[in-house]
């Protein structure tokens, strides 16, 4: 029996499935329980398991408001507020950019991947840092759990919010200055997003709103 995905918004995730045989022209699955996530399993009726994808992970520049969204539009949603670049710090026992002079940004790079590669949550916002792009297995795991927004700003916009960019612990390569770093990242977020709201002139409520408004077509 050939399987194939037949459901939207579902992503199949081979680490949930136990094992799986087949009996004459039928297959069907059996799988442990695990924990919280059990309750997000979904048999298609080809046999295919998928996994909800119940989290909304908000990506895109520093500055673009990322946490200050997120946590309102947790509140909205009665969801769980993950601020990625928090638990670094509290798994690290170090602010980013004291990990970032420890273990230079290549070193960071590895870390934010490895910590955001073990985010498990289940109806939660995550807003993530602004070098999360950059960690190949990280997005994969995201996209798997949730839906991808890019909060996107044009560079003037953000060259005004962000006065002191070293302070805020943004990952900078040698010669690199905040231009370079826009230019290297779009495409990354364009690559990686399922859905971009476009918050040029947009306030937070604002903002919100298209979210919610996208929410429809998770």
């Amino acid at each position: 029996m050939r399987l194939r995905k037949t459901q939207q918004n579902y992503s199949k995730n081979a680490g949930y499935l136990n094992y799986f045989r087949e009996n004459s022209s039928d297959a069907f699955f059996r799988f442990c329980e695990i924990g919280k996530y059990r309750k997000n399993l979904v048999l298609g009726w080809t046999g295919e398991i998928f996994v909800k994808k119940s989290n909304i992970v908000l990506i895109g520049m520093p500055g673009v408001g990322k946490s200050t969204v997120g946590v309102v539009l947790a509140k909205v949603l009665g969801y769980r507020f993950i601020d990625a670049d928090l638990v670094i710090q509290e798994k690290e026992k170090k602010l980013l950019h004291e990990i970032i002079a420890e273990v230079g940004t290549e070193g960071f790079i590895e870390v934010e991947n490895r910590i955001n590669s073990g985010i498990l949550a289940e109806r939660a916002v995550i807003a993530t840092g602004g070098s999360v792009v950059y960690g190949t297995e990280a997005m994969n795991h995201l996209k798997e759990i949730g839906n991808v927004i890019y909060l996107k700003l044009p560079y003037d916009t953000l060259e005004k919010r962000l006065s002191d960019i070293r302070g805020r612990g943004v990952v900078l390569k040698d010669g690199q200055d905040l231009r370079g770093l826009y230019e290297e990242r779009v495409p990354l977020y364009e690559k990686y997003a399922d859905f971009i709201v476009d918050e040029n002139q947009l306030n937070v409520e604002q903002t919100i709103e298209k979210i919610l408004e996208l929410k429809d077509k998770f």
